[in-house]
């Protein structure tokens, strides 16, 4: 295998062509162009409180959190958050004994051993009492396969989980996945507290229609990849137009309570492999991480808790500690306060639902 196989697999995502930032427009002035998915009907702006939880979590965490930025840092201030409370924010030991349960997004399996990953979002509250898991899914199919493997996991797991526990942490197209499973099986829903997407594929990307489902399947082909070869529909999944029919079919259930944080990093927080990407879906909109567009990632009737100021691979995908090299040259903007924020939302989240009483299963 040439030694350059990796590296070529890893270039494939972005798979877009290089361009100039379209002339008058400015990445670095998002709150130039109107609307913002904060803005939008039905939509909850959670951003002032989120801010002020992120901001105690990420400072008392400084000496475990291996990637530590100031909450300033890592979210940004688009210069129209709500003021900020003044609430105390609870540190302590978790009220309610939440799980983040994250869903990866494409291609995860695949180079989940290559990365050596050690789950970042596990013990997310330091031991604090929330729990995580991390779904096992194939890394090349479409979202109803997924939702169907993420069904079956709840209810086999279903004995070590209180009612209203789960916390879907959706991660690109992992967020497509976790709504087929809420929507096609209502089995599941007395275990799950929340909705989030993170840097979600909600609307699907650009960049997508340019990808073959064939393409993808280079990546079992990475070093350790321990993927399937999937059912041929990871790609549609996350193109525009199917994600936009799909939208339109389903209604999602509104007992559930929905959050979003989006990824709008500044532009030198865009790692050297996405320049492309990025560049090339600034052409339809400036404000995207170099992989989705900022409209695309808002959940509908959810709460926007942050603009992240990271790229769409820095919020989630750790490279840069075991792959040094490819950090430093290709993925330089890999490092972000993760295990913080993850606590910070459970903990906004713990907050939110406090007024939710906890029922029975039965």
């Amino acid at each position: 295998m040439p030694k350059n196989f990796t590296l070529s697999v890893l270039v494939l995502i972005p798979l877009a062509a290089c361009s100039l930032v379209p002339k008058g427009y400015d990445p670095a002035d998002p709150a130039a162009f109107a609307p913002m998915p904060h803005t939008y009907e039905g939509i909850r702006d959670g951003r002032g409180r989120f801010r002020e939880i992120s901001c105690a979590v990420v400072e008392a965490r400084k000496e475990q959190e291996p990637h530590y930025e100031s909450c300033d840092q890592a979210l940004r201030n688009l210069g129209d958050e709500p003021v900020a409370s003044g609430l105390a924010v609870s540190l302590g030991r978790a009220e309610r004994a939440l799980v983040a349960a994250f869903v990866p997004g494409i291609g995860w399996e695949c180079f989940e051993n290559w990365m050596k990953y050690n789950n970042e979002f596990g013990n997310p509250g330091f031991d604090l009492g929330y729990e995580s898991l991390i779904f096992s899914i194939d890394g090349l199919s479409g979202s109803a396969h997924n939702g169907d493997q993420i069904r079956t996991q709840i209810i086999e797991k279903s004995s070590e989980f209180q009612p209203h526990s789960l916390v879907i942490i959706g991660y690109s197209k992992g967020i497509n996945d976790a709504l087929e499973a809420i929507v096609q099986y209502p089995e599941i829903h007395p275990y799950i507290a929340a909705v989030v997407s993170v840097a979600g594929a909600v609307g699907g990307s650009p960049l997508a229609q340019d990808i073959d489902e064939n393409d993808l399947g280079l990546m079992k082909h990475i070093p350790d990849a321990a993927c399937s070869d999937g059912d041929g529909k990871a790609v549609e999944a996350l193109l525009p137009a199917a994600r936009d029919i799909w939208m339109a079919e389903h209604q999602l259930p509104p007992e559930i309570p929905y959050y979003t944080l989006i990824t709008l990093p500044e532009p030198e927080e865009v790692s050297n492999i996405l320049h492309p990407s990025y560049r090339r879906l600034a052409k339809i909109d400036p404000r995207n991480d170099g992989q989705l567009i900022v409209s695309d990632q808002l959940l509908p009737d959810s709460t926007v808790l942050g603009y992240l100021n990271a790229d769409h691979w820095a919020v989630a995908v750790p490279i840069a500690e075991e792959h040094p090299f490819i950090a430093g040259v290709f993925v330089d903007q890999n490092t972000f306060p993760r295990k913080s924020l993850a606590e910070a939302v459970l903990r906004y989240i713990e907050e939110d639902l406090r007024v939710t009483p906890e029922t029975d299963l039965n």
